[in-house]
């Protein structure tokens, strides 16, 4: 007997909009009646989905299981042809990226709340990426969230669970779900973007590195490229067995929550590399032995050596990066005379541009490096390429960081921010600040002059597309710059964001602690935004 087709009558749930990389609730929201089939009814309404070939995987987080076996229903139900799904139904979201491009599909699901805790009473997330594997548009995750508001029904099939442990192909009803090793496709885009035989030569050398996954989705993904292709010692990958609720990890990589990490970079006995990646394998932190490398000096880096590796030695076409992050790309862009982008954060702002031609490398300040390879973020992508320019040019981390801002100067910058503020708190704040940017040119704080003052504002060069209220920018006139931005990722209150950065030319000052060559912009950025009086916080939750 055939599965039969359940049409299940619902009403809209409030607050079902997405930000800048999808839905994201506490995983009990998400497990409510009706609340995940209503999202992905809606997207499915948006898109469209008779006939049509899609991507579906996620980070393994709690709920990932349960919720792909609803969607693969739902497609089935709504007609899709076919449904690709990792085994397991992992995926990172670069790995998904990929298949979405590799298999020319209409595009894909992705379950996820990327740097966000998972479990039972954690952080979950769903989002769409479109046939070309970016994200979806603003434009597009608007008409989602304005289905939410009107849906009346949606449509499930009523059939037993897929084996998603079985790699092979399944029905279920009319529609194909091929289930696929979420490691070989991406593995094998990889060594053509790099050079695997320099890397491990570097790695027979004696050169040791440590790959923190977190107990998120990269690690399968790490331990197969760098202990099994590339020949690096076994253990080289630590915590790299996905796990439900990351092992009560927070899968962010940064100095914060990869604190075990930076512990032993900084130790007498460590390693000649580290790195880090996070939930669902989108971002990056690299570190060399006893120096750690800002986000934006990383994008600065990688772009000025990315001829390097085989996948970019014709060159560049042009650098994107989101506005909080560092002016240090730039700096590398005007050196090579390629075009320099400026675009609000998140990744679905790069996907014009990297669709266009008009940029090869992107970066945002959240630990996000990637380049048009995929449309996403991509923390294994950055990791390879550092390791391609160490293996070539034979020096340190400390060492191509000291080149570097020899070379270009040398931006520095920090990310402070305050966590879990109460949203009308955090709301009035900005809005104050909002308020008083008119009057703030001419100004001198903490010895600074405050050259210009505003609420940045983006309009796309390829679609014309306009996005407004990005983010307040405070700049100085001796290159200093202050950015505070409310993050669009969190799932309870408000996350501040407060984005320092400072200008050193060099020759000299460039060697100091990052944290006390901004003290005067720190400073400035809490005595401008009264955050203490608005917030009730004196001291950031995170320091990157």
């Amino acid at each position: 007997m055939s599965p039969q087709i359940t049409t299940v009558q619902t009403a809209p749930i409030a607050g079902q909009k997405p930000g800048t990389s999808g839905l994201r609730k506490k995983t009990p929201v998400f497990m409510g009646r009706h609340y995940l089939e209503n999202f992905v009814q809606s997207i499915l309404d948006v898109v469209g989905c008779a006939g049509k070939t899609f991507v579906l995987g996620g980070d393994g987080r709690y709920f990932n299981d349960r919720a792909a076996q609803v969607i693969l229903r739902m497609a089935a139900a709504n007609g899709a042809a076919r449904v690709i799904v990792g085994q397991g139904a992992i995926l990172s979201t670069p790995a998904a990226s990929h298949l979405i491009r590799l298999n020319q599909t209409d595009g894909g699901i992705i379950m996820s709340a990327s740097h966000n805790p998972g479990g039972p009473n954690e952080d979950f997330g769903v989002k769409f990426n479109m046939a070309n594997g970016g994200p979806a548009p603003e434009a597009v995750t608007e008409a989602m969230y304005q289905r939410t508001t009107t849906i009346s029904e949606y449509k499930v099939l009523e059939a037993q669970d897929v084996d998603l442990g079985q790699i092979g192909r399944h029905k279920l009803g009319a529609m194909v779900v091929d289930v696929v090793d979420p490691v070989t496709d991406y593995a094998e885009l990889m060594m053509k973007l790099f050079n695997f035989e320099a890397i491990h030569t570097l790695f027979k050398s004696g050169f040791r590195m440590r790959m923190d996954c977190m107990c998120a989705v990269t690690g399968p993904y790490a331990v197969e490229i760098f202990e099994n292709l590339l020949g690096a010692p076994k253990g080289t990958v630590v915590n790299a067995i996905p796990l439900p609720d990351f092992g009560g990890m927070h899968p962010d990589p940064n100095p914060t929550w990869a604190k075990a990490l930076m512990d032993e970079m900084f130790s007498v006995m460590a390693p000649d590399f580290g790195a880090a990646s996070d939930g669902d394998g989108d971002r990056n932190m690299v570190v060399g032995r006893g120096i750690y490398v800002s986000p934006s000096d990383s994008l600065a880096v990688l772009a000025a050596n990315a001829k390097l590796a085989p996948g970019y030695e014709t060159g560049l076409k042009g650098v994107a990066r989101s506005m909080p992050t560092s002016a240090a790309a730039d700096r590398v862009a005007n050196a090579l005379g390629i075009g320099k982008y400026e675009t609000p954060t998140g990744w679905k702002f790069f996907g014009n541009l990297l669709d266009a031609g008009r940029a090869t490398i992107c970066g945002e300040e959240s630990f996000g490096t990637g380049s048009d390879h995929v449309r996403e973020k991509d923390g294994l992508w950055a990791v390879l390429l550092w390791l391609n320019i160490l293996a070539v040019r034979k020096q340190s981390v400390a060492a191509i960081l000291r080149d570097h801002w020899a070379k270009y100067g040398r931006n520095y910058y920090s990310r402070h921010d305050f966590e879990a503020i109460a949203t009308d708190k955090a709301d009035a704040m900005m809005a104050a600040l909002r308020g008083s940017l008119a009057g703030l040119p001419g100004q001198v704080i903490e010895g600074m002059t405050i050259s210009a003052a505003d609420d940045f504002a983006y309009t796309d060069p390829v679609d014309g597309s306009i996005s407004t209220r990005q983010g307040v920018r405070v700049l100085f006139q001796d290159g200093s710059r202050i950015v505070y931005r409310l993050s669009g990722t969190g799932t309870e209150g408000a996350t501040l964001r407060v984005y320092l950065e400072r200008y050193a030319p060099g020759p000299d000052g460039l060697d100091h602690d990052a944290q006390a060559a901004l003290s005067p912009v720190i400073r400035a950025a809490h005595s401008l935004a009264a955050i203490a009086a608005f917030t009730g916080r004196s001291e950031p939750d995170v320091v990157t």
